[in-house]
């Protein structure tokens, strides 16, 4: 678009319309992956795999590491796409139209989640649908965080970035609530509140829980319509080349990266609290279907707390951030994030810390809620200042590469986590024990996050133009 055309488009309104996308995507994360879609794929294919002769734990663990296979996968698949993806689009300066492909595939992906019948034997076709609409989720959000800081000036790109994810968890809050009472079965065949499943779903083909990847659609293609409307690329008519001077350029900023022992602690450091933090969302769910033996209802209860918590700590966490920085923050809710994986790793129904609770006790269910808080304020708060912390080591001129780096730092290892999960949980057996890892992942992050220069890479170049 011309200058012309973005002058007419004001500042708020780029903010508004990028923290959007926030807003529209989130449903994804909270919806899909964690409370409601993922525990009900573990559930159907644990029943799937017991019906084959599987002891049940054992059919619960094979369920879980068939969903951590799918995940190491796709994380793999955008750990080594998403920076080449990036460099290229930064070629032309163009992000529009890539966000507009991405969201096309984002689109397919989840409505083809709904073909995940109660028998099993839509298995592999339900994990390759998820597999592209997670893909194509992080590809857009490489160009999104790309755009961070072209929206204001430095100082507030922190609490823009806070408030984006608020703005993200409240539409996952949203969201949840929506399914809940409306489509997602208990074991009653009731919702939340006790109706049928609307739209005359069927309960006992567990139409009602199996809707929300087309729910999850409708609200993406709705909700993306501020970002389309109001968000537009940055006209600058310098840059320009072909896609292998894009590559080369690629070459030269991932050698470079060596060379800024900031930024190359910050992205490792990144790589392996993100990937923790993938694997408490991916896996959460599991182990309350697992372990504590909830329902998908109160699996999505336990999500509307940990939602709203990152909703409020997500904003709190971008006012701390202007104020003292993003490192401190990720310091903060890096440590939070290893109490809660401690305490899960030592509590089931029947004990906790190697006490033996009374048969029907409640503090499991009570301290899981707590640290489903815990989880979704931490959480909330760590993306946002990682988010800031990379736009501090950007470079002005390559935003997209940039992020296509972050992105591939946080894929990087994407298949650590979830294959240590599946290795731990083969050889324990056990959903709760697999998760072990995840703990030394976040203590590996805090070594390397000591290298980080909390000014990034001393790069102030960021005008605030608009993007």
């Amino acid at each position: 678009m011309g200058d012309e055309k973005m002058a007419t488009i004001s500042a708020r309104k780029r903010i508004w319309g990028w923290m959007m996308f926030d807003w529209a995507t989130q449903p994804f994360y909270t919806v899909l992956l964690t409370f409601i879609f993922g525990p009900y794929f573990g559930l159907v294919m644990a029943e799937h795999f017991a019906g084959q002769g599987l002891e049940q734990q054992a059919a619960e663990a094979r369920a879980q590491s068939s969903w951590a296979t799918m995940l190491t996968i796709t994380g793999l698949f955008i750990a080594f796409t998403a920076p080449v993806l990036g460099a290229i689009a930064d070629t032309r300066d163009r992000r529009i139209p890539w966000m507009v492909l991405f969201s096309l595939v984002y689109i397919a992906g989840t409505y083809t989640l709904w073909h995940m019948v109660p028998d099993g034997s839509a298995m592999m076709l339900t994990l390759i649908a998820f597999g592209i609409a997670m893909v194509s989720a992080e590809y857009m959000l490489v160009f999104i965080n790309s755009m961070l800081p072209t929206l204001s000036k430095w100082e507030d790109i922190g609490e823009h970035s806070g408030n984006g994810f608020a703005l993200g968890y409240a539409g996952g809050v949203l969201a949840l609530l929506l399914v809940l009472v409306l489509f997602a079965e208990q074991g009653n065949g009731k919702t939340l509140i006790g109706l049928d499943p609307v739209l005359g779903l069927d309960a006992a083909a567990r139409e009602g829980t199996r809707a929300v990847g087309p729910i999850t659609m409708v609200w993406f293609v709705i909700f993306m319509i501020p970002f389309f409307l109001w968000v537009r690329d940055p006209v600058r008519p310098n840059i320009t080349g072909s896609v292998g001077d894009a590559l080369r350029q690629l070459g030269r900023s991932i050698a470079g990266v060596t060379k800024k022992p900031s930024l190359f602690a910050y992205l490792g450091s990144s790589m392996f609290y993100r990937d923790a933090l993938n694997a408490i969302y991916g896996f959460g769910g599991f182990y309350a279907g697992f372990v504590l033996q909830w329902e998908i209802t109160l699996i999505g209860i336990f999500g509307i707390v940990g939602a709203v918590s990152a909703a409020l700590f997500s904003w709190l966490g971008g006012k701390m951030d202007r104020r003292f920085g993003p490192k401190p923050v990720i310091v903060v809710n890096a440590w939070i994030l290893i109490v809660v994986c401690i305490v899960i790793l030592n509590m089931t129904r029947e004990s906790f810390f190697g006490i033996a609770l009374a048969e029907g006790s409640g503090l499991p269910d009570a301290m899981m809620f707590i640290l489903g808080a815990a989880i979704g304020g931490a959480g909330g708060s760590i993306q946002g200042a990682s988010r800031t912390m990379m736009a501090r080591h950007a470079d002005p001129e390559r935003p997209t590469e940039a992020f296509g780096l972050y992105a591939f730092s946080g894929k990087a290892t994407a298949f650590l986590a979830p294959a240590l999960i599946a290795a731990f949980t083969t050889i324990t057996q056990n959903a709760r024990l697999g998760l072990a890892p995840v703990v030394v992942l976040f203590i590996i992050a805090l070594v390397l996050l000591r290298w980080v220069d909390p000014e990034g890479s001393g790069n102030r170049r960021w005008s605030g133009h608009s993007g």
